[in-house]
């Protein structure tokens, strides 16, 4: 085999692995700042929500795969991130309806109670 036909023949090889290199997660990065930012706004906090500091914990080792240009890590990182960050946001507003569901409970009862000592 000559070297011509040896370069031919490598060379669907050579396409193929390029096609494969991941690009840059840079929509997933920024869809991860959003959700972060989106909870913390709602009022959650790191310190009191798990989910919300492990969204920052992955959200920083994203930001590093990024850097060290392993995408595909990348992006598996900052997807979770972001999947952790929703999780605290849905928690934290979960917990705010409970909240504000017993606090119609009582006031329905105060008013039965105060309706029925006028019959």
């Amino acid at each position: 085999m000559s070297y011509r036909h040896l370069c031919v023949a490598l060379l669907p090889l050579i396409f193929a692995g390029c096609a494969s290199t991941d690009p840059e997660p840079v929509e997933q990065i920024r869809l991860t700042e959003q959700a972060i930012s989106q909870a913390k706004s709602l009022g959650v906090s790191p310190d009191d929500s798990t989910n919300l500091r492990q969204a920052e914990e992955k959200f920083s080792l994203a930001q590093a795969a990024v850097t060290e240009g392993a995408f595909k890590e990348a992006r598996t990182y900052a997807e979770q991130a972001e999947l952790d960050a929703r999780l605290a946001e849905a928690e934290h507003l979960t917990a705010k309806s409970k909240q504000q569901l017993t606090e119609l409970r009582n006031g329905i009862t105060r008013l039965r109670k105060q309706l029925g000592g006028l019959q």
